[in-house]
């Protein structure tokens, strides 16, 4: 459902703001296009999939960066306000920026949570996130989800975004998903090598349950016990997540590739057994160039550490 006169007045004087912007640095005639602005950049390289040239897709959230805290300047607000469809995660994970995507929402500009689409989990283990109860918005581990989201993502933009080309958007969409489900297939047939019993993760934070869901992969405990980067392990959290890596056997822990691993080197040293600190892509892409630059590469570069580091 498209906005009144009024809002497209607004969305106009936002287009001669974001000719100003190095956010997206585009030219004129790409500021000219509608515009679909994306919160995180897994997201975005996702959209831009599907997407290609029919729209300016604006991603909001640099590379290596942490969903959870990332925030934006007040030029990147504006991009927001005057967006023609807002693409975020849904379940609390852009904690940063949540209360611009509502407000914006709340005047009129369609949004769509990829989180909606896809059917959620409750953390495994999340004792600062309600027992359990709380959703887990790291559905992105899991290939089949993600092409769920994908199909939602491409139909808000044919029903909200003017201008677009259907049948491009619905072709490159199909031929996105065709390659998710061959990442899925590779995936298996990767972690296949890993022994059932050293089937066993160990992270920063609860971010691998859908990962582990799909491929069959026991979540051990995180060094910080919650969903959420922004959130403190304690002494006895620490000495708990220990214990448990004695008794389960764990040969590594999973660090993300963007945040400090201290914590994770130290909890390796206390476990007392050769364990590996391993880093992963997990809540952001990698630069460009890296080997974690779009979400497949990141998926891939995964998939190869843990089955290396396990197997």
């Amino acid at each position: 459902m498209r906005r009144g006169v009024p809002a497209r007045l607004a969305r106009l004087a936002g287009a001669l703001v974001v000719l100003g912007l190095a956010l997206s640095g585009c030219s004129a005639v790409a500021a000219e296009r509608p515009t679909v602005v994306v919160t995180t950049n897994i997201l975005g390289d996702i959209t831009r999939n599907m997407v290609g040239d029919q729209a300016e897709v604006v991603v909001l959230m640099e590379s290596n960066a942490d969903p959870h805290s990332f925030g934006i300047s007040a030029r990147q607000a504006a991009v927001i306000e005057n967006a023609d469809l807002i693409v975020h995660n849904g379940g609390g994970l852009e904690e940063g920026i949540l209360n611009h995507v509502e407000a914006a929402a709340a005047e009129g500009v369609p949004t769509v949570a990829a989180m909606d689409a896809v059917e959620p989990l409750a953390f495994t283990h999340g004792d600062d996130d309600g027992g359990g109860d709380a959703q887990d918005p790291h559905f992105w581990t899991d290939p089949a989800r993600v092409a769920e989201a994908a199909e939602a993502i491409a139909g808000s933009v044919l029903e909200h975004v003017d201008g677009v080309d259907s049948d491009a958007v619905q072709a490159q969409t199909g031929s996105y998903v065709q390659q998710l489900g061959e990442l899925e297939a590779s995936m298996e047939a990767s972690f296949a090598a890993i022994e059932p019993a050293r089937r066993k993760l160990i992270t920063n934070h609860h971010v691998f349950g859908y990962l582990a869901a799909r491929f069959g992969f026991e979540v051990i405990g995180a060094v910080i016990p919650s969903g959420t980067t922004l959130a403190s392990p304690s002494s006895a959290d620490l000495n708990d997540l220990t214990s448990k890596i004695r008794s389960a056997g764990v040969v590594a822990i999973f660090a993300d590739s963007s945040q400090p691993e201290r914590l994770a080197q130290v909890l390796a040293a206390e476990a007392g057994q050769d364990i590996a600190v391993v880093p992963l892509f997990t809540e952001s892409l990698g630069a460009e160039g890296s080997a974690g630059a779009t979400y497949l590469d990141m998926m891939r570069a995964n998939t190869e550490s843990i089955t290396q580091a396990l197997s």
